[in-house]
């Protein structure tokens, strides 16, 4: 096993360890910018094994049941239409579904199921459901708006929510019927996307604009609209659905809003500096950008992958702060998390 380098954070804040653990399971984190995916220990921070992916890895799914994990290949110059199958147990690549015409897979998440995983395709500004057992598409659900780029699907699965970037809209869907329900303009550059744990609410991050929507599922509404920090980019519930976590890539901070009462209530700063190495990287604005937003079921962690930084922090969601860092390879994007415990190489739940 490769133990990758683990960071202390301030005096009488320790590194990954029994008395401080983070969460039970694995971490897989994609590194965006050289075609992997890793797994990492998520109790101790240590890396157990990096897989080749196709090029461009953005987000991650992993199954129910934690045994199967799914990456969306975007590409690079050439637009990707695959994804990487990867066995958590045996810690291994066991295939790759050929998305055909559906090109810049993107946004990802899997039904409860365990069979399919609903894809978005930013070239095709379509939605494609995938049978990963099957390897093929089986449902494509379009849209007429602009980078169709972050999905969610309601607790119940019934709808789905894409967000569209070049639009500033949310598409919504019916699952079941596979047919569209409405469009809901949000606000410029509408990228990161969560449902309430309750499934009433959606949240939305506009990057262009700075803002947060909360968008009324039944209602296709916008109920509120929340200032934000820069470039927010990526949103995610708490399990308890009390708080939402907003990464805002260009002012480097993770914004924390009270969901009940849709306000924010502070910010965490990253603080880490950027990696010397900025070769290639999609963002230029310096500092270390966190994107990806994870937080696992037990709900007392965030990892927060700081892409130019390449690493992933950890928040204390008690305490709102930074409990420690540990490092990734090149550009962390998305992340996805498994209720085993590969670690040790066992594959307890």
């Amino acid at each position: 096993m490769r133990t990758g380098r683990i960071w202390a954070i301030a005096t009488g804040i320790a590194a990954f360890g029994a008395s401080h653990a983070a969460a039970d399971g694995t971490l897989v984190v994609l590194n965006k910018s050289v075609a992997s995916a890793t797994l990492f220990d998520a109790d101790s921070g240590e890396q157990i094994v990096t897989l080749p992916t196709g090029e461009g890895p953005h987000e991650a799914a992993v199954s129910p049941d934690g045994t199967t994990a799914v990456v969306a290949n975007y590409g690079a110059q050439t637009p990707g239409n695959t994804l990487t199958v990867i066995d958590l147990p045996s810690r291994a690549v066991t295939g790759t579904i050929d998305l055909g015409e559906h090109r810049r897979p993107h946004g990802i998440e899997y039904f409860d199921d365990g069979r399919r995983v609903a894809v978005t395709t930013e070239q095709n500004n379509t939605l494609v459901i995938v049978d990963v057992i099957q390897r093929a598409v089986v449902t494509v659900l379009e849209h007429d708006q602009s980078v169709g780029h972050m999905v969610v699907l309601t607790p119940d699965e019934s709808r789905a929510f894409v967000s569209n970037i070049g639009s500033g809209t949310v598409v919504a869907f019916d699952v079941a019927a596979g047919a569209g329900l409405g469009t809901i303009y949000t606000g410029g550059g509408a990228e990161g996307i969560d449902v309430s744990p309750d499934g009433r609410e959606v949240w939305v991050t506009n990057r262009a604009a700075d803002t947060v929507s909360v968008i009324d599922v039944e209602t296709l509404k916008v109920v509120k609209t929340l200032a934000c920090g820069l470039f927010p980019i990526r949103a995610k519930f708490t399990p308890d659905g009390g708080r939402v976590l907003v990464s805002c890539a260009n002012s480097g901070e993770v914004a924390v809003f009270d969901a009940k009462a849709k306000r924010e209530i502070g910010r965490v700063p990253m603080t880490a500096r950027a990696s010397d190495d900025q070769d290639g990287r999609m963002f230029t604005v310096g500092g270390p950008v966190p994107i990806g937003i994870l937080i696992p079921p037990k709900g007392d962690v965030a990892y927060v992958a700081n892409t130019n930084a390449d690493i992933v922090t950890v928040i204390d969601l008690q305490k709102l702060e930074i409990r420690t860092r540990f490092e990734t390879l090149k550009a962390p994007d998305g992340m996805a998390w498994s209720s085993l415990d590969l670690g040790d190489g066992g594959a307890s739940p």
